[in-house]
């Protein structure tokens, strides 16, 4: 396993200055956060022309590219662009949004088998993030959507699971369907503390992950709403520095 940082940690900034940012922390990878709404980095300057945006990058920053984000929904038809850039960069894992609590599961099974089909084709692993207020709140769910859509993973947020609605429940049937994990400090009533002063039993977690041979990345993502400037720095230095003693 290997410690990373996605770019929405920096989510204030423009996503070259977040990379610096990111490699000054000592981090060597990073996840591409796109959010259709910031200021950050859109999925039109991923997608528009991925050899003009990987020529970009590669000038930008030297830190590995190891995965996208996306905050919103993607387009069958945008996916197929994204997964070109992905192959450009080398990247091989995207993660998207589970659809809204309330969406009909066969809905949802065929906007993710459609989606699953395109990225597996391009060798790219596509998977959903847990997260209270969609399909992936509760783990059984979660679950039952990987079991019915062929190589669909997941991107495992623990805290969702720790402070949320379904705290009470073990979540130790979704590692044998992780392929990606985001990762800060949580507490029961709080989404986002400072690193140490949580709740949040990484080693539980991660010894589950390698019961599974799980060889990915722990990717470091501090909440923007719960994170001032003053401390971003120190609270991503203390996780890099927390996760790295336990591999």
């Amino acid at each position: 396993m290997f410690v990373s940082a996605t770019s929405r940690s920096f989510a204030n900034l423009e996503f070259f200055d977040a990379c610096q940012r990111i490699s000054d922390l000592e981090y060597s990878k990073v996840e591409i956060w796109v959010d259709n709404n910031s200021n950050h980095l859109t999925l039109s300057q991923v997608i528009s022309d991925s050899d003009a945006f990987a020529h970009k990058y590669r000038d930008k920053t030297r830190l590995t590219p190891i995965a996208f984000y996306l905050e919103q929904d993607i387009s069958p038809d945008d996916l197929k662009l994204l997964c070109k850039t992905c192959k450009v960069l080398r990247v091989g894992q995207i993660t998207i949004p589970a659809s809204q609590l309330g969406t009909p599961f066969n809905t949802e099974i065929d906007r993710l088998r459609e989606l699953t089909s395109i990225a597996s084709s391009n060798g790219i692993s596509l998977s959903i993030k847990t997260q209270t207020g969609t399909l992936t709140e509760d783990p059984h769910t979660a679950v039952e959507l990987c079991q019915s859509v062929q190589g669909l993973g997941i991107t495992l947020d623990p805290s969702y699971y720790l402070c949320g609605p379904h705290s009470h429940e073990s979540i130790d049937q979704i590692y044998p369907h992780v392929y990606h994990t985001h990762l800060r400090d949580t507490s029961k009533d709080q989404l986002q503390v400072s690193t140490g002063l949580g709740e949040m039993d990484y080693n539980h977690m991660i010894s589950q992950l390698e019961r599974e041979n799980y060889k990915q990345n722990l990717s470091v993502d501090l909440l923007p709403e719960f994170t001032d400037a003053e401390s971003q720095p120190l609270e991503m230095r203390k996780l890099r520095m927390l996760l790295e003693s336990l591999l």
